[in-house]
């Protein structure tokens, strides 16, 4: 069994690549972040041609998060339990379209696009660190029911969790994605008993899954790991490897961000 996570930035600027990839690499689920188009927008018939079932919680031209499964599709929920609100563009307070649950071939998956923070002072901040808090507590929840549940929390976590992911840590200084209050946030999910896989897999430093467009931040390998799998203890002893497929950070059209891929052993 093969599952990725890929924030797409806009599922109709990659589509074409992103079902290249899947069929490239024989993915089974996709969890996406960043899909930027409404549910009815989104090119389910695209994926359905390829042999996927498309679950798509999405409002507006921001945000948005997918996932596309060839191994069934089932219990879909849109948010988490107890995820805080944002004040939208047309003021009013709502729960954004950053969390997407599915079952895909016994396993539960969560497509998660954390909260950007903006700045350091910025309500957004508190805001994102409010959604990592909504997080944990339904994580915890979920393992406390069962202690051999099969959950994986994919996705941008938008959290550089120690200094060697980044390219240079003095640029950040002040900002965040880094910042004390961001690395305990995302910590706290290993205290829940999750397990972050790519790093057990790939702890290697310069693993980055993110470069900027700007500032020719990809050829200068000027980039950020930001994207993580935390997986629960019975997901995670089924992880037999982990990709991260800096190839579809190359070319015309590509993301800014690339798939970090879990291959997993069959369940007994």
């Amino acid at each position: 069994m093969r599952i990725a996570t890929w924030n797409v930035n806009s599922i109709r600027a990659r589509l074409e690549r992103v079902l290249a990839y899947l069929d490239a690499n024989q993915i089974d689920v996709l969890a996406m972040q960043e899909t930027k188009v409404k549910d009815a927008a989104f090119p389910a018939e695209a994926f359905a041609a390829a042999g996927y079932k498309v679950a798509h919680f999405g409002l507006d031209q921001w945000n948005g998060v997918a996932i596309a499964s060839r191994l069934g599709l089932d219990h879909v929920a849109c948010g988490l339990p107890g995820q805080p609100t944002w004040s939208g563009r047309d003021g009013q307070s709502e729960v954004e379209a950053r969390a997407l649950g599915a079952t895909c071939g016994g396993v539960r998956l969560w497509s998660l696009y954390v909260p950007h923070g903006r700045a350091l002072d910025n309500p957004h901040l508190t805001y994102k660190l409010a959604f990592f808090e909504a997080l944990r507590q339904a994580a915890a929840t979920w393992l406390a029911a069962d202690a051999g549940t099969q959950v994986g929390l994919l996705g941008d976590f938008n959290v550089a969790p120690v200094d060697s992911d980044v390219w240079d840590r003095s640029v950040f200084e002040g900002a965040t994605h880094v910042s004390p209050a961001e690395r305990a946030a995302f910590a706290a999910l290993a205290d829940a008993g999750y397990r972050e896989v790519s790093r057990e897999h790939l702890p290697e430093q310069h693993r980055y899954t993110f470069w900027d467009y700007q500032q020719l931040r990809f050829p200068r390998n000027e980039g950020m790991r930001i994207d993580f799998a935390y997986c629960s203890p019975a997901l995670a002893d089924r992880v037999s490897d982990v990709a991260i497929c800096r190839d579809q950070r190359k070319g015309k059209g590509a993301s800014d961000h690339v798939p970090v891929e879990l291959t997993l052993a069959i369940s007994t």
